[in-house]
């Protein structure tokens, strides 16, 4: 059984993935691994938009925080995509993970927020 789905795209600096379905302990070390090989060297960011996670468990928040670290020793950043309405941001606000990462409402607001920075 398939949970989730993974795109990327590469605009300019910044890589953007967006997952679909649910993150949970039986595919978060396969998510985690493909976000880190899919994330060229060459970007500055990877933007994660997980607006259509359906369901998204401790291991879940657990990969986004081991992602930022992977991301950050090779001088990159990690943006979240976390609109009010997704079924993850509830779990994420409660994490606290706002505190540590940057976190945008939609993409454009994600990538935006890297081209003032940038």
């Amino acid at each position: 059984m398939k949970l989730a789905d993974l795109t990327f795209e590469v605009r300019d600096r910044t890589a953007v993935a967006r997952v679909t379905g649910e993150i949970d302990l039986s595919n978060v070390g396969t998510i985690r691994e493909a976000l880190t090989e899919g994330t060229p060297n060459h970007v500055l960011a990877l933007v994660l938009d997980l607006s259509p996670v359906e369901y998204l468990d401790s291991s879940g928040i657990q990969l986004i925080y081991r992602l930022r670290e992977d991301l950050r020793v090779r001088g990159q950043e990690l943006v979240l995509v976390i609109p009010p309405a997704s079924a993850a941001n509830a779990a994420l606000r409660l994490a606290g993970v706002e505190q540590h990462i940057h976190t945008s409402e939609t993409l454009d607001e994600a990538l935006a927020g890297l081209d003032d920075s940038g």
